[in-house]
């Protein structure tokens, strides 16, 4: 029984993500610091925050919501890391792993959004 957003495994893998982001851009250049780096971060950030504020709200409408806002995230935090990847700001090896876990967040946050409908 999921009681809290922190029962929930896709909340679980999207903090993972964001440390692997945090990782990642520590070693981007300084002047990314306030454009792509802080971007990435925020983008990052949003996922399991928009999970975790939808799964506390009242209504399943909401937390729907949230949940896609959710998805936007992902699809905001793909696009920054290809935009990395074309900077060689990172490795193909880790832009793939990133890209694949955001991949199967995504497929799970549709997954509950569907079972929420």
């Amino acid at each position: 029984m999921v009681k809290s957003y922190k029962d929930l495994d896709v909340w679980r893998r999207s903090i993972s993500i964001v440390k692997e982001v945090y990782l990642v851009t520590k070693k981007y250049p300084k002047e990314e610091i306030f454009t792509l780096v802080s971007q990435m971060r925020r983008a990052a950030i949003s996922i399991p925050s928009n999970i975790a504020e939808g799964k506390s709200r009242h209504s399943k409408k909401e937390y729907i919501q949230f949940l896609y806002i959710a998805l936007g995230s992902i699809s905001e935090l793909e696009t920054q890391i290809m935009i990395s990847k074309e900077l060689d700001y990172i490795k193909n090896g880790i832009e793939n792993d990133i890209l694949d876990e955001l991949d199967q967040i995504g497929k799970m946050l549709r997954s509950l959004i569907n079972k929420l409908k």
